[in-house]
C-alpha cells in the first residue's frame, strides 16, 4: 500500500515527477495526461491493481499512481498537499514552464510527500477532514448552481403564465364586448 509514482504536468507537458519504485510508469502516465479534460476536476481511474488519482486545477495537473487497496482519502490528501506547495512554490509560471523545468527542484517534495502519505501512521486526520470538507464544497457549488439554472427557468415560466393571464383577460374582455357570439363570429363582424 503505497504511491508508487506522481507528476505534475501541464497537459501532455510533464514538470515533475518521482517514481517509488521502477515501472513504465512514465508511458502508461503520458497516456493518461492526453486523455484528462483541462476543466478542474479531480477523478480516479482504475486498471488492472492500479489506481490513478488525478486534480486538474488551471490545466496544472497532480497525478498519482497507487496499489488498488490504496484509500482513495489518502491519495487525495497527497495530491492536495503537492498542489498546494507546488502552487507556492512555482505560481504561475507552471504555465508557460518548459518540460521537467521544476524536475530537479520538485522531485525531492513529491518523494518526502509520497513517503510520508504512504505510511498508514503519517496521513493527518485534519487532511483527510479538509479533503472531505472541500468535496462537501464541491457538492454544495453544484447544487447551487443546479438550483440558479432552476430559478431561471421558473422565471422564465411565471412571464409566460403572466403573458397567459394577460390573454385569457384580453379574451374574457372581447367575448363579452362581443355580445356573447363565439370569438370567430365576433371578429368577423
Amino acid at each position: 500500500m503505497a504511491i508508487l509514482f506522481a507528476v505534475v504536468a501541464r497537459g501532455t507537458t510533464i514538470l515533475a515527477k518521482n517514481a517509488w519504485c521502477g515501472g513504465n510508469f512514465l508511458e502508461v502516465t503520458e497516456q493518461i495526461l492526453a486523455k484528462i479534460p483541462s476543466e478542474n476536476n479531480k477523478l480516479t481511474y482504475s486498471h488492472g491493481s492500479y489506481l490513478f488519482h488525478y486534480i486538474c486545477h488551471d490545466r496544472i495537473i497532480y497525478l498519482c499512481i497507487t496499489d488498488d487497496d490504496f484509500e482513495r482519502s489518502r491519495a487525495f490528501s497527497f495530491l492536495s498537499e503537492v498542489k498546494k506547495r507546488f502552487q507556492t512554490t512555482y505560481g504561475s509560471r507552471a504555465q508557460t514552464a518548459l518540460p521537467y523545468a521544476m524536475n530537479s527542484e520538485f522531485s525531492s517534495t513529491l518523494a518526502a510527500q509520497m513517503k510520508h502519505h504512504s505510511d498508514p501512521q503519517g496521513t493527518n486526520r485534519v487532511t483527510e477532514t479538509q479533503m472531505q470538507v472541500d468535496d462537501l464544497k464541491g457538492i454544495m457549488v453544484r447544487n447551487i448552481d443546479l438550483v440558479a439554472q432552476r430559478g431561471e427557468k421558473l422565471e422564465l415560466l411565471i412571464d409566460k403564465t403572466e403573458n397567459l393571464v394577460d390573454s385569457v383577460v384580453l379574451y374574457i374582455i372581447v367575448s363579452a364586448s362581443c355580445g356573447g357570439l363565439s370569438w370567430p363570429s365576433c371578429v368577423k363582424k
